[in-house]
């Protein structure tokens, strides 16, 4: 009966791999975030979203976004150079970033208008490089299919962060024990998949500058089209936790990344893991018919159906669920939620299709598609300042336009993935 049950297909047991990993992973914060709620303030969270943004733009394209081009050559020599040539590119950027915030220390503060994230500024490059070194490594695992190893990193950084943040909590460490808690699980996750890659050495010796450079150069566009999609990306998130913390108060912050973070969970839990298993799937049908349409629709009627229910039934009780999970301090928390499900329903059936563009080589398309949806954000900002509105008003007039957006690309990626593109990755 049980065998019965279990999953037939690579992709679906690959999927439950991850998921498996990403779900024990996302019990964890969820068990103590009522803990958390209690032993920290939601200024002591709008300061740790506004680090995470800040780190997060960076983040995005820490790599030069090289790290999506490590699942596409054919051989394994060519995939630890583009991981090698990402490596470098993390390293030099994180050095840039810490001069950067010596240099410019207060003239960053003033900008963003908040002085609590004074001393933790100088630790920006260094989760900037440790996001960077994860990206790299979560691609080269992903190529090996090396689905339980990615699945226990998960794990891994989910009980670092809670056992610190728990830990100093106690201490009343305020926003310390927040942000050493995201550092010292990076740190841990990436030792985790680092082993594997070092255990190879036969591998890590054919990495040699000439064989680098000519791959830099092979996947120029993902640099010139997708790096800048992938900061659009982030910052059309990111930018707009900063600004929220500007334009309203780092309280109101603290709020709305609640809501945020845990209305994501889903994304991450399910939808991220798809995506991983889609990018390498969606490649091997390409390679071999030069169509990814049925990886498209396949992918599609999964997710549909795994987000409609769920988030329906979510949008009549999330108020209460906050209020009484994280305490009624924090059901304005849930209130933000309640509006923004919409958005998150649709982003959940949208963002894990959106690596097709990398696999059928419209990285182009991307950034246009990005330029337009952080335009969109600061627009809505804009206008929502000008003419004085409550953040309540901002929030429902982004979820309608966004929502719109999203819905719109679909379709875009739909168009695309049904054509047939004769640009096969291989070698030359």
């Amino acid at each position: 009966m049980i065998n019965k049950l279990k999953p037939k297909s690579e992709f679906s047991k690959n999927v439950l791999t991850l998921m498996t990993g990403t779900t024990i992973a996302q019990v964890i914060p969820i068990a103590i975030s009522p803990i958390l709620t209690r032993l920290y303030t939601p200024e002591d969270f709008g300061v740790l979203a506004l680090f995470v943004a800040i780190t997060s733009i960076f983040g995005s394209i820490a790599n030069g976004r090289y790290e999506l081009a490590i699942m596409l050559p054919k051989k394994d020599e060519d995939a630890i150079n583009i991981f090698a040539l990402g490596f470098i590119i993390v390293s030099v950027l994180s050095l840039f970033l810490l001069f950067v915030v010596i240099i410019f220390h207060d003239y960053i503060l003033d900008l963003l208008n908040n002085k609590e994230i004074s001393p933790w500024l100088y630790f920006v490059p260094v989760s900037v490089f440790f996001m960077g070194l994860f990206n790299i490594l979560n691609y080269f695992n992903n190529r090996k299919k090396q689905y339980k190893d990615l699945a226990k990193a998960t794990i891994i950084k989910s009980i670092v962060t809670a056992i610190v943040q728990f830990s100093l909590g106690f201490f009343k460490a305020g926003v310390t024990g927040l942000i050493s808690g995201q550092l010292a699980s990076s740190f841990f996750a990436n030792m985790k998949l680092l082993k594997n890659i070092l255990d190879d050495k036969k591998l890590v010796l054919k990495i040699n500058k000439l064989k680098m450079l000519a791959l830099a150069k092979r996947y120029k566009d993902f640099p010139k089209f997708t790096l800048w999609a992938g900061l659009l990306n982030t910052s059309s998130t990111h930018l707009t936790n900063i600004l929220i913390s500007s334009l309203f108060s780092i309280k109101t912050l603290g709020f709305y990344s609640l809501s945020q973070r845990l209305l994501a969970m889903p994304s991450s839990l399910i939808g991220g893991s798809i995506g991983q298993v889609l990018f390498q799937q969606a490649t091997e049908e390409k390679h071999k018919t030069g169509y990814i349409d049925k990886s498209f629709k396949s992918v599609l009627k999964k997710l549909v159906l795994i987000s409609l229910p769920s988030f329906f039934i979510l949008f009549f009780i999330v108020e209460d669920l906050f209020a009484f999970v994280f305490g009624e301090e924090w059901r304005i928390a849930g209130y933000y939620a309640k509006i923004l499900i919409p958005l998150f329903a649709i982003s959940f059936i949208v963002s894990p299709l959106t690596i097709l563009n990398q696999v059928n080589l419209k990285n182009k398309l991307g950034m246009q598609w990005q330029i337009g949806l952080l335009s969109l954000y600061m627009i809505i900002l804009y206008i929502s300042d000008i003419v004085d509105l409550s953040f309540v008003k901002t929030l429902y007039s982004i979820v309608i336009i966004i929502s719109s957006y999203y819905l719109f690309f679909l379709y875009l990626i739909y168009n695309h993935a049904r054509k047939r593109n004769e640009k096969i990755f291989q070698n030359k």
